[in-house]
């Protein structure tokens, strides 16, 4: 596995998550990829899980996937995520996935966030400490 992006983690390919072909159902890479970067958005101080607390939410607005290999069952899936481009108010995340057991690039994919204020329902600044932590792990973004 070689990536440049500063998170990943490995998910187990579970029997529900194939379609009828025995292979990995094709928005699932979608859900994977989303999953970790989740799991990175946390380490980076954003949690989101319980919107009545969270400084913002994050709207999804436009979501990419190029499918470079397929994903059989009962394997682990390496997922690495991390960020693309920094905007004012939003951003695009970056995921790729990769065979576990030897480091083949099954995928890749990119989805562009907005931050939103959440009584207004409207775009606003990514938070500022967010944006810091994001920089912290990938400076190449600052400028």
């Amino acid at each position: 596995m070689t990536t440049q992006l500063p998170f990943s983690d490995t998910v187990k390919v579970r029997y529900r998550d194939l379609d009828a072909q025995g292979h990995l159902y094709f928005a699932n890479y979608l859900v994977y990829g989303d999953e970790v970067l989740g799991a990175y958005m946390e380490k980076l101080g954003l949690n989101i899980m319980d919107p009545l607390l969270a400084p913002c939410l994050i709207f999804t607005v436009n979501i990419q996937c190029d499918y470079i290999s397929e994903i059989g069952g009962n394997g682990e899936v390496k997922v690495a995520a991390g960020y693309s481009r920094l905007g004012t108010s939003s951003a695009d995340a970056v995921f790729e996935l990769y065979n576990n057991a030897d480091g083949t690039l099954l995928a890749k994919g990119k989805l562009t966030q907005v931050f939103v204020d959440p009584k207004t329902r409207k775009s606003i600044p990514i938070p500022a400490f967010y944006k810091t932590n994001i920089l912290e792990h990938q400076p190449s973004l600052g400028g």
